[in-house]
């Protein structure tokens, strides 16, 4: 079995908690940096390759900000985060909206700030038009091929289940529409398997893309200015799973690019990638300290997190490691559920885990959680959101999100007379 270790010391934490009291998310910018270099190597035989990183799973600027000095862009599924993007300087091209069952108010955002606009129903084109008048010169499809998504005799998952994208049929007939109505560029998109730790997802999913894009254009006669990967290369939560090789991952993706387009007379097509997970997960860790130890039908350790810092567990049923700071190289020979305290039974970062012996007051760092961690949090029982901070590169520690206030939580009640009633100071 491999052994997950953090990239902070239970000395690191206990300097950093003097001024930031836990919980809170830390990010490790050294992984970040050494990682997005990898994608960016992986990658580096296709001159038009872009990553687009996924905004939903790290909405903070000052850790999309490491990955532009990278060339990445960003994807946006939202008006919100568009907003985000442009407010930091990312514009137009270097910006792919890709949602679903989107607002007319979204799409003209989109629109006015030239982001790519990813259709993710053939309906959709009817209905852009209609906001805007005009389509852009570049669109691109989502696409949907249904069933089963499989590698050898493994499922990896089940597109035909997903309400995204257009089926095979739906791209054939909308490119010919959106050629109809002046669009003169295209792009094809496909998500078609979520956190796969194989290096045979992307090279399987290009090919099955690339000979799509040969039939459009042979059929339709669209030009076809780039492929979009999107996300779906994982991470390895568990201490026994292997993490995907990028560099091999790209060299697959090349044989089949090389394979399909370059014959069809398609060699100058692009190759982007949206990823969040792969980016940005491995190099986050959910810090929370124990707070209580409760003896009943089983032992459990009360965290002062809880879901609404990290609901995977709770949603998801997700495995996330956990290091007990200081404690790395003790036996794991004591078995814990680790809870948090919303009054939902299923606010539980592990089950039956087995530990070092835990006292209260230690501190503990949840792997995994630099994507679809902060971002994926909530307010229920009236909790507040955590900081985030960067472990920067020299070992400082960096507040890139402050805490939640009592303030922040009543902010919207503002219209209220009780808002001014509330004492702020306590």
């Amino acid at each position: 079995m491999n052994r997950k270790m953090p990239f902070v010391t239970k000395e690191q934490i206990e300097e950093i908690v003097k001024k930031y009291p836990t919980p809170f998310h830390i990010y490790d910018e050294k992984g970040i940096r050494e990682n997005a270099e990898r994608l960016k190597q992986a990658f580096s035989w296709n001159p038009g390759y872009k990553e687009f990183f996924a905004v939903k799973a790290t909405p903070n600027p000052f850790l999309i900000d490491i990955l532009r000095d990278y060339g990445c862009g960003c994807d946006c599924s939202s008006k919100t985060e568009l907003m985000l993007s442009e407010a930091m300087g990312v514009k137009g091209e270097d910006i792919m909206f890709s949602s679903n069952d989107t607002p007319a108010e979204e799409f003209a955002y989109a629109a006015k700030i030239g982001a790519t606009i990813n259709l993710d129903d053939i309906t959709h084109i009817d209905f852009l038009e209609g906001i805007l008048g005009k389509l852009p010169e570049t669109i691109s499809c989502r696409y949907n091929p249904g069933g089963l998504f499989k590698i050898s005799n493994s499922i990896m998952d089940n597109p035909g289940d997903a309400k995204y994208g257009f089926t095979t049929e739906q791209m054939f007939e909308g490119f010919r529409i959106l050629k109809e109505k002046g669009v003169k560029h295209f792009g094809i998109h496909a998500f078609l398997a979520s956190n796969t730790v194989t290096n045979a997802y992307y090279p399987m999913l290009a090919k099955e893309l690339f000979e799509l894009a040969v039939e459009l254009k042979k059929q339709t006669g669209a030009d076809i200015r780039f492929i979009n990967l999107s996300g779906g290369i994982g991470i390895p939560y568990r201490p026994d799973q292997e993490p995907n090789d990028i560099l091999e991952i790209g060299e697959g993706v090349r044989r089949a690019y090389e394979e399909i387009l370059t014959p069809a007379g398609m060699g100058d097509v692009a190759i982007y990638t949206e990823l969040g997970r792969f980016m940005m997960g491995p190099y986050g860790h959910l810090i929370t300290k124990v707070i209580h130890e409760k003896h009943t039908h089983k032992e459990y350790l009360g965290c002062d997190a809880c879901a609404v810092n990290l609901m995977r567990p709770a949603m998801y049923g997700a495995y996330h490691h956990i290091t007990v700071l200081g404690k790395e190289n003790v036996p794991c020979d004591h078995k814990y559920d680790v809870t948090g305290s919303l009054c939902e039974n299923n606010d539980k970062f592990a089950i039956d885990r087995m530990l070092p012996e835990v006292t209260v007051g230690d501190y503990l760092a949840i792997h995994d959680t630099g994507a679809h961690g902060f971002s994926m949090g909530y307010n229920y029982n009236g909790k507040l959101r955590s900081a985030e901070i960067l472990l920067k590169e020299n070992g400082e520690a960096q507040l890139i999100r402050r805490a939640e206030t009592p303030k922040d939580y009543f902010a919207t009640f503002d219209c209220f007379d009780i808002y001014q009633k509330f004492d702020w100071n306590v």
